[in-house]
């Protein structure tokens, strides 16, 4: 039984420390950009039909997005004056686990040690939850071409606290933002 927790807890971790994706155009020279602003009309809840994708929400992934930026040493300014432009989406899914979990057991032996009443159980864990995409869309703003996109999944938990919800927010968008600008060694 402490092996099966163990094995359950170790898959857990790795369920929840899943790698963002990442694409960027490999011809891109990402040293030139210097400025950022965010493209007119960006919102991460215009197709999303989930109570946590809202405005709120929108407002702590912008803050994360802005703060990861800066902190690597890209300015934001008015839109006219970007070199790069930065757009994002949301969705939300349900998924299910299913486990099944069979027991095979004999109550009784006859006297020729043969069961006497055999049995099998078999029972089965459905459990349906969400899971949240967080997409960052990056845009040459002279060529209007996207130039690289990050992207992290996870699971949505309900009945978080606002700071909760704040330092997810904050942790989610570091690791996407974590490849970019893709390091010298990762163009080639």
């Amino acid at each position: 039984m402490r092996n099966l927790l163990i094995a359950l807890t170790v898959l857990f971790l790795a369920a929840c420390a899943k790698t963002p994706d990442w694409d960027y155009d490999q011809s891109t020279d990402f040293s030139n950009f210097k400025t950022f602003a965010w493209v007119k009309n960006a919102s991460l809840s215009k197709d999303v039909k989930n109570y946590q994708i809202n405005p709120i929400m929108e407002k702590r992934v912008r803050e994360a997005v802005n703060s990861d930026l800066i902190n690597k040493g890209l300015t934001q300014v008015p839109i006219e004056q970007a070199d790069i432009l930065i757009n994002y989406h949301a969705s939300v899914d349900k998924k299910m686990d299913i486990n099944t979990f069979s027991t095979h057991y004999d109550a009784r032996w006859s006297y020729w040690n043969r069961p006497w009443n055999n049995s099998f159980h078999t029972e089965k864990q459905v459990r349906e939850y969400e899971v949240g995409t967080l997409i960052i869309d990056v845009v040459d703003k002279n060529s209007n071409q996207l130039i690289w996109r990050g992207a992290k999944e996870g699971r949505l938990n309900k009945n978080q606290k606002p700071e909760k919800r704040t330092t997810v927010i904050n942790e989610t968008v570091i690791n996407i933002l974590s490849n970019f600008p893709p390091q010298a060694k990762e163009l080639l």
